[in-house]
């Protein structure tokens, strides 16, 4: 028998708890029951957004509350500034131009966050530039990028800041309404403890003007129409019934356990003990500058193929890690530590990371790494 676990960057684990929620019998989402879980999920959405303003629950992965930031905020041949230091940056640029917008595409070295003057540049080159999209956590990098630095440069304007949450909501603090955020998205399987299909969006008051006035085609995706049937509560299109009530326990167990600041603090520690195990381990870091506190990536030692250790891990040990993306596919391993993670499963990583290097020939001294890591996360009991 091969126990097995699941420690890469999304689809995450899903706590007992929130499986056991989801099997619960269906109920018609137009009662007057499903209407009240529907508010107390949107209302605990809001808090964990830092937002005033709605928060909006789409039946879809996080790619489509990307294109729905989109769609719903700007008009055919509007210029738009798009960060794209990794896999999911340029999905920012990919959506832009599948709707007719012109990109300036600022290219980051993956692995490392953008310099905000770079932005600033982007945004005295172009003045009437309508939107800057960027990743908070570039799931595909391991890097974090300074949203709260970039805020301070469209705060104020016409420009809206449109950020990808998807590894950063419910990993670290970053308040909507404080940070200057106009249109964050995440999706379920993330932080947020549950299988894909949902995905959460919110519009500051700047983007629900810019909403009104948009041109690019929506349907299914109309966050207008959204907006409506949440002051109804309840949803425009039949939603993902039983991933919301999901939800609805999710946001029950972080109350009871001490909030998200805990939360934020377990991830931060988690994180620290990765990183700690990995230098131990000889090897470098992938993202040293700015480490995402969701996932950790690490270089892969020359002559080993990335794909050959994510496989050995896998299917002789029953550890799921992730290789790279893109540029870097057989280049790195990520190891996540998101959502429903725990001391030991950063302990099981790196564990399997050291017998894997071991197997295909590095002379790596078993149990260093988990050691380190150890250390560290003694911090979680003190």
């Amino acid at each position: 028998m091969l126990k097995k676990y699941l420690l890469a960057p999304g689809p995450t684990p899903v706590p007992p708890e929130v499986l056991l929620a989801m099997a619960s019998p269906v109920v018609l989402h137009r009662t007057p029951g499903f209407s009240e879980l529907f508010r107390r999920v949107s209302d605990a959405s809001a808090r964990l957004f830092g937002t005033d303003g709605p928060v909006l629950t789409l039946s879809s992965s996080g790619t489509g509350a990307m294109e729905a930031a989109v769609t719903n905020t700007l008009s055919p041949g509007d210029r738009v500034v798009v960060v794209s230091g990794g896999k999911f940056g340029e999905r920012w640029g990919e959506i832009s131009r599948t709707y007719g917008l012109e990109v300036d595409e600022i290219d980051v070295e993956w692995g490392t966050p953008v310099d905000p003057g770079l932005v600033a540049d982007a945004l005295r080159r172009s003045p009437g530039t309508r939107a800057v999209m960027i990743q908070h956590s570039e799931t595909s990098t391991t890097a974090l990028h300074p949203v709260e630095e970039i805020a301070k440069l469209t705060r104020g304007t016409d420009t809206l800041l449109i950020v990808d949450g998807i590894t950063s909501v419910g990993v670290l603090d970053c308040p909507m309404d404080r940070t200057g955020i106009d249109v964050l998205v995440t999706g379920s399987q993330k932080a947020l403890m549950l299988p894909p299909g949902l995905a959460l969006i919110a519009l500051s008051e700047k983007a629900w003007k810019a909403n009104a006035k948009a041109k690019l085609p929506r349907y299914y995706f109309d966050l207008a129409k959204a907006r409506k049937s949440l002051d109804e509560n309840t949803s425009a299109y039949t939603p993902a019934v039983t991933l919301l009530y999901g939800l609805d326990a999710v946001y029950r167990m972080v109350e009871t356990n001490g909030g998200w600041p805990a939360v934020y603090r377990r991830h931060r520690i988690l994180s620290e003990a990765a990183r700690r195990g990995i230098e131990t381990m000889g090897l470098r870091l992938l993202a040293p500058a700015a480490p995402s506190p969701a996932v950790t990536g690490v270089w892969v030692p020359d002559g080993i193929d990335g794909g050959a250790i994510t496989r050995y891990v896998r299917d002789v040990l029953g550890v799921t890690i992730a290789g790279g993306q893109g540029k870097l596919k057989g280049k790195i391993l990520r190891l996540a530590h998101i959502g429903y993670a725990d001391t030991f499963d950063v302990v099981v990583g790196l564990s399997a990371m050291e017998m894997a290097l071991r197997h295909f020939g590095r002379d790596v001294p078993l149990g260093r790494g988990p050691g380190a890591a150890q250390e560290v996360l003694l911090e979680m009991y003190a």
